[in-house]
């Protein structure tokens, strides 16, 4: 027998919101994507792909793509200490020694993933107000009037989702005493710098990250640095290129000299939220960063999204009209332990990376050890699993 074509009504045109549409328009679903913003995009700055979504991003034939727009990191990576002294070096590969590791410029992903889509499925200038469900039919209300129906809506509308509230309890957003100031430089202004590799220098209450993106010809740095009261307040702003040169002063030269050509640069709180006890309720389930936002501490966010999104659309893929409720359940019990040891491994690793140790040497020695949590994270395909809990659905 036939199974019905399902409706997807995705809230949230970002990463995994376009993804997982990507993901399911494979599996044959009537698939619609609703943004808020007047158009796609992201301010310019990096992510970080790893080979756990990687391996997604190809079975979703999305591979070459990345080759073509990002840049790939490789095993001069390294881990240095505020004056340069390097510390060790950064895990970039799973177990096998796969390497697929990837700097990407966040609006070259979010074309390459709107640009698989069919146009005519993502709709922009469409703000979610609200949610309702009536028997099978799931319902999201848009601020211009509009409606949305489906058998399932999926709220990848990011850490001020609109529409958590209907699937999850309430819960505050958890600031982290730091905000992030970022950008990207183009390779011609800092022609010395490396284009294969991922670097990080570790200071007292500061960290400072670059990577190459859009196939070297950028490269993305992230300076980490204690935030004040006003800043406590801003989820991004503008930042003052002086004030990030100042917080990095009398370190490593390389970075003087990155910061240097520095003339605009934007900066974040860095916020998180505790585990949530659930996030599903009839045909709304929440992905991405609206269910487990996280810190940017192991470059998890968009590779784990990227994860649901897949794991969703396998799951789904074996279900009818009528266990849509009971395919959502089992999507959120099949993530929301991994998600979870994510976010708390980010917090962790936030404060080794700020050197919160009275002893550098047991820090440096975690650093070094981290290697192996990292090839664990990498190794995981999430395919198998989804499609041993879809089978039960059966």
């Amino acid at each position: 027998m036939t199974r019905p074509q399902l409706t997807v009504v995705i809230v949230g045109g970002g990463i995994g919101g376009l993804f997982a549409a990507n993901a399911l328009v494979a599996h044959g679903f009537n698939v619609s994507v609703h943004e808020q913003a007047p158009a796609l995009g992201e301010v310019g700055a990096g992510v970080f792909l790893t080979p756990n979504s990687v391996r997604q991003l190809q079975r979703a034939g999305l591979g070459d793509q990345v080759e073509r727009w990002g840049a790939r990191v490789g095993t001069a990576s390294h881990y240095f200490r505020h004056d340069g002294a390097p510390i060790a070096p950064v895990q970039v590969t799973d177990s096998s020694g796969w390497n697929a590791t990837f700097g990407m410029h966040r609006a070259d992903l979010i074309e390459i993933l709107a640009g698989a889509l069919p146009a005519a499925i993502i709709h922009t200038g469409h703000r979610a107000t609200g949610f309702a469900q009536a028997d099978e039919i799931a319902r999201v209300t848009f601020a211009d009037g509009t409606v949305a129906e489906g058998d399932v809506v999926i709220a990848a509308d990011g850490i001020h989702s609109e529409l958590r509230r209907f699937a999850a309890p309430p819960s505050r957003p958890v600031f982290h005493g730091s905000v992030a100031y970022r950008g990207v430089l183009p390779h011609r202004r800092i022609p010395h710098w490396p284009t294969d590799r991922w670097q990080m220098w570790l200071g007292k209450g500061k960290h400072f990250l670059s990577f190459p993106v859009r196939s070297g010809q950028l490269i993305n740095y992230v300076g980490f640095v204690p935030a004040d009261a006003e800043m406590k307040e801003s989820w991004s702003a503008p930042g003052d290129p002086d004030v990030l040169r100042h917080e990095f002063e009398g370190w490593d030269p390389r970075i003087g000299a990155l910061l240097s050509e520095v003339d605009k640069t934007f900066r974040w709180a860095l916020y998180d939220r505790e585990p949530l006890p659930t996030w599903t309720r009839g045909g709304l389930t929440l992905l991405g960063d609206a269910a487990h936002p996280m810190l940017p501490h192991l470059g998890q966010g968009a590779n784990q999204s990227i994860e649901d999104g897949m794991a969703l659309a396998t799951i789904l893929g074996r279900a009818s009209r009528g266990n849509v409720p009971a395919a959502l359940l089992a999507y959120e019990r099949l993530r929301r332990e991994r998600v979870a040891a994510v976010q708390r491994g980010a917090r962790e690793n936030g404060l080794r990376y700020d050197s919160s140790y009275a002893d550098l040497g047991i820090r440096d020695a975690e650093i070094s050890a981290h290697a192996a949590f990292r090839r664990r994270l990498y190794d995981h395909d999430v395919v198998p699993e989804a499609q041993a809990v879809a089978a039960s659905l059966s």
